[in-house]
């Protein structure tokens, strides 16, 4: 199999972090004291009921997300019905903040290395708006954005995996496409892409993972919470 050509990514928990990951950020964002938001996905499944219930399909992923909406909108005082109420309050401060440090070196190095970049999200501007698009100056370097906030098109369905290699001009097999969510890292397979299953718990074995299809190396110097993990 020939080398690829593009790195496509989806946005939300592979771009940026998880809203598990940004309790902190989120809770001085909306005025909430520190450790007011306990529910943390994948980081704690024993302890999140809902999230092994959207693991075990008996919920959707939208399902979750609204439910924490709901809820969080009742810590504040008031009453939201869309996810993207809850994303646009707690990121829209500082849009660079969320940003996960192995996804800008990823990236960056990906673009120096002549590969092609996409995101393809299924909610991009919908839950985040376009105007933090615009705020994040690493967006400039990707040669499209697909969002289903436009097209309507949800991965994993087929013709959304179709529409970002189109708009890439590479044909799929060329395309390597990271997701954290397996159903759609499964539609990319499908559609004759290589792909990476994203693990929000090791964002850098990740990226590495999807940088070595290309021969590059993820050169990001390890955390503190890192180096105590490997010690």
């Amino acid at each position: 199999m020939s080398k690829p050509a593009a790195l496509v990514l989806d946005f939300g928990g592979v771009v940026t972090r998880t809203l598990f990951e940004t309790h902190d950020l989120t809770e001085a964002a909306l005025g909430l004291p520190a450790g007011t938001l306990t529910w943390r996905g994948p980081f704690a499944p024993h302890e999140d009921s809902l999230w092994r219930a959207m693991q075990a399909d008996e919920i959707s992923e939208r399902d979750y997300w609204m439910e924490r909406t709901r809820e969080v909108g009742r810590l504040v005082g008031e009453e939201w019905f869309a996810m993207e109420t809850f994303v646009r309050r707690a990121r829209g401060a500082d849009p660079e903040a969320v940003v996960r440090p192995e996804a800008r070196a990823a990236i960056r190095i990906a673009h120096e290395a002549g590969v092609g970049l996409a995101v393809l999200s299924n909610e991009l501007d919908l839950f985040y708006g376009a105007d933090f698009r615009q705020r994040l100056p690493l967006l400039s370097l990707f040669d499209a954005i697909v969002d289903a906030t436009y097209t309507g098109i949800l991965k994993p369905d087929p013709r959304a995996y179709a529409a970002v290699a189109e708009a890439l001009g590479l044909p799929a097999e060329a395309c390597v496409f990271v997701d954290d969510q397996a159903r759609n890292v499964a539609g990319a397979q499908r559609a004759g892409m290589r792909a990476v299953h994203f693990e929000v718990r090791d964002p850098r074995r990740s990226f590495s993972e999807a940088l070595a299809h290309f021969g590059l190396a993820l050169d990001l110097p390890e955390s503190n919470a890192e180096r105590t993990a490997h010690a």
